[in-house]
């Protein structure tokens, strides 16, 4: 898994609802696809896709497979948005300043 793998999982809109929905809890395939007006084979792909990227675990439970958030797997993410923390930091340092200064 690469730092590329990760972004282009969550570049699909698809992937990012399944995520959110693992957000709520571990999921069926069946329970996953029924929220969809796709194939199950589709989303089949998607959740291969994501698990390939560590985003999400697959545990296989008998005939039935389980899907599972790996919140772990979005730390490539997160690392890349604290780049922009210097910029959020800056712009609000001079919010702060110009409204302070017009208390004076």
């Amino acid at each position: 898994m690469t730092e590329t793998d990760v972004f282009r999982a969550i570049a699909d809109p698809t992937r990012r609802q399944i995520m959110t929905m693992l957000v709520q809890g571990d999921l069926r395939v069946s329970e996953i696809a029924s929220q969809f007006e796709m194939t199950r084979p589709a989303v089949s792909k998607h959740l291969a896709l994501l698990e390939s990227a560590n985003l999400i675990q697959v545990e296989r439970q008998g005939r039935e497979t389980i899907n599972r958030l790996n919140p772990d797997g979005l730390e490539p993410v997160a690392h890349w948005l604290t780049i922009f923390d210097m910029f959020w930091d800056d712009k609000l340092t001079r919010l702060k300043r110009a409204v302070e200064g017009s208390d004076d």
